[in-house]
């Protein structure tokens, strides 16, 4: 039987990461620079009405809000012009594998505190990650829950049980015990459930509100969808990937993107110390490319989640491995490009595995040139037997959606292909798309993994058990040898070994056309002038909020 990893829904639309990360810059830096300074109150500028602080809830990277607050046994070094690294947080390492990767042993740095001064266990940490079984807390990053032995049935602690494959035989020892062998395990550690969570402070129903601080900041005031104010937790110690440098961090929520942007072009006033969460869009980002002091503090991620288009391979024609390639011929990759923004916001994608995961091979299968190639989805057509083709296409009811599934339209149109798009709004559609028996022909969908490992690009979009059920396989793409090679590489532990294997398997999939990779999102973000170390690395296309500073 094989083992079901659920990623997160959140990452599955871009737009739905507005706190979570950043990626690479325009000019391959940002504003990068070595100084650490201490002090000031940075303000971040959100659309977001609601900030989950619960880490057994929460879809945020390690590199974001829930970094600033709590740690976990392991974490991500994300630096400018460098690739991410799985690195240790509240561990002395990154994991000890035993039983041929089935097991995981981590032991506890000397000295670690809470806010209030008391030490933290492992037992916190276990504590932690069984209250995120529990039903009343769904809604998080759920990898381990499928990985780890028995956590396919288990509940949650507060009905008085605890999950026997996580061990802590001390204070300081904390051992797992997986189902089978997982390479990428030291990942999973570094996701937001893995942080420790004091039982006696614990309430399900309030502790988003104000988590108990491992990291460099505390909730000093929390008004939902008004303002979360952090102020510095003095029990901090120094570690390797938190600067901690202003004094005090302001969330303004429920800020309108256009006035936001507008604030942070002037420059003036609190704006100065402040950066906008959310990317700009395309009206943003032509206002601050007319404004040379706002251009020179804008940063653009070099590539960030892949926007595909998904072929449904068990519907009708498409199950005609030649159908599928013509639609990869056919699609108007430029006219897709622009529908995003242009190139500020989008570059062509030909592979799954998306830029700056550790691993990544550049190909290309079906070269069509900037335009696609209509001739060659034609003849592919005909070899197949088919010669009209009629399908839906499902896609999000926003303005930016309906544009990108008219590209689509508009290009497989050239080559005698029918599409008819059925709109609707974001909610309905995940459910929809998700579902065994959903009845479309083709889906437009994106995807930022969740950790920067290939398995992330890979496994939950095209393994067959992610189709239905919530998965999300929306090709419903089921070929038995990819599982295998699939399983295969996860159960590897040389991450250079398995990186070769995700490549392969990259190519191999992408032989068989389950899905057309139509580009990688560029994402931009602006500063203030006195906002300092903003940068987006390879990965993820956010910028690392655990490094900023403001000038003194």
């Amino acid at each position: 039987m094989r083992n079901r990893v659920t990623g997160a829904i959140a990452f599955a639309a871009a737009a739905a990461l507005l706190l979570t990360g950043c990626t690479g810059t325009s000019n391959g830096g940002g504003s990068a620079s070595p100084t650490s300074a201490k002090g000031g109150t940075l303000t971040i500028l959100t659309q977001q009405t609601q900030i989950n602080l619960d880490p057994a809830k929460s879809q945020n990277l390690a590199i974001t809000t829930l970094g600033l607050l709590v740690r976990r046994l392991t974490t991500w070094d994300i630096q400018a012009g460098k690739d991410p690294k799985v690195v240790p947080d509240l561990a002395t390492n990154t994991g000890v594998p035993s039983d041929g990767g089935k097991t995981w042993t981590y032991t506890l740095k000397s000295g670690l505190k809470f806010q209030d001064g008391t030490p933290i266990t492992t037992a916190d940490i276990k504590y932690g990650i069984e209250r995120s079984f529990a039903p009343e807390l769904s809604g998080g990053l759920s990898y381990h829950k499928s990985l780890l032995v028995g956590g396919d049935t288990y509940q949650g602690p507060y009905s008085g049980k605890q999950l026997a494959s996580i061990e802590t035989p001390n204070a300081t020892t904390i051992v797992f015990h997986l189902k089978a062998p997982y390479g990428n395990w030291p990942w999973i550690a570094s996701m937001p459930a893995f942080a420790p969570v004091p039982k006696a402070k614990d309430n399900p129903n309030t502790y988003t509100n104000n988590p108990v601080a491992s990291g460099p900041y505390e909730v000093k005031s929390n008004q939902q969808g008004t303002q979360l104010t952090l102020v510095r937790n003095k029990y901090w110690n120094q570690d390797a990937v938190r600067t901690g440098g202003p004094d005090q961090i302001i969330y303004k929520e429920s800020q309108d993107v256009s006035t936001s942007a507008q604030s942070l072009i002037s420059n003036a006033g609190s704006a100065q110390d402040s950066f906008m969460a959310d990317y700009l869009g395309a009206a943003q980002l032509n206002l601050v490319n007319q404004n040379a002091d706002a251009k020179s503090r804008l940063v653009t991620s070099k590539a960030g989640p892949i926007n595909y288009l998904a072929i449904n391979t068990t519907r009708g024609d498409l199950k005609n491995l030649k159908v599928r390639q013509a639609i990869n011929y056919a699609v108007d990759p430029k006219a897709f490009i622009i529908a995003q923004g242009g190139n500020q916001a989008a570059i062509r994608a030909t592979t799954l595995i998306t830029p700056g995961i550790p691993g990544r091979v550049q190909y290309d299968l079906y070269p069509a040139g900037e335009d696609g190639n209509v001739a060659k989805a034609k003849a592919l057509l005909s070899e197949a037997g088919v010669s009209s083709l009629n399908l839906t296409l499902w896609t999000q009811n926003d303005a930016s959606s309906q544009a990108q599934a008219e590209a689509i339209q508009q290009g497989l149109k050239r080559a005698g292909i029918t599409v008819t798009i059925k709109p609707m709004d974001s909610n309905t559609f995940y459910t929809e798309v998700t579902t065994t028996n959903a009845s479309y022909d083709l889906a437009l969908s994106s995807w930022q993994p969740d950790f920067p490992s290939a398995a992330g690009n890979i496994q939950p979009l095209f393994a067959s058990d992610q189709i239905g059920n919530g998965g999300f396989n929306l090709s419903h793409y089921n070929n038995p040898n990819v599982d295998k090679l699939i399983d295969a590489a996860q159960a590897t532990i040389d991450q250079s070994a398995a990186d070769t294997q995700w490549a392969n398997i990259d190519k191999k999939i992408m032989e068989d056309a389950p899905i057309v990779p139509l580009t990688y999102a560029r994402q931009s973000f602006l500063r203030g002038g006195n906002v300092q170390n903003f940068f987006v690395a390879s990965f993820p296309a956010y910028p690392n909020y655990l490094k900023v500073t403001l000038a003194q």
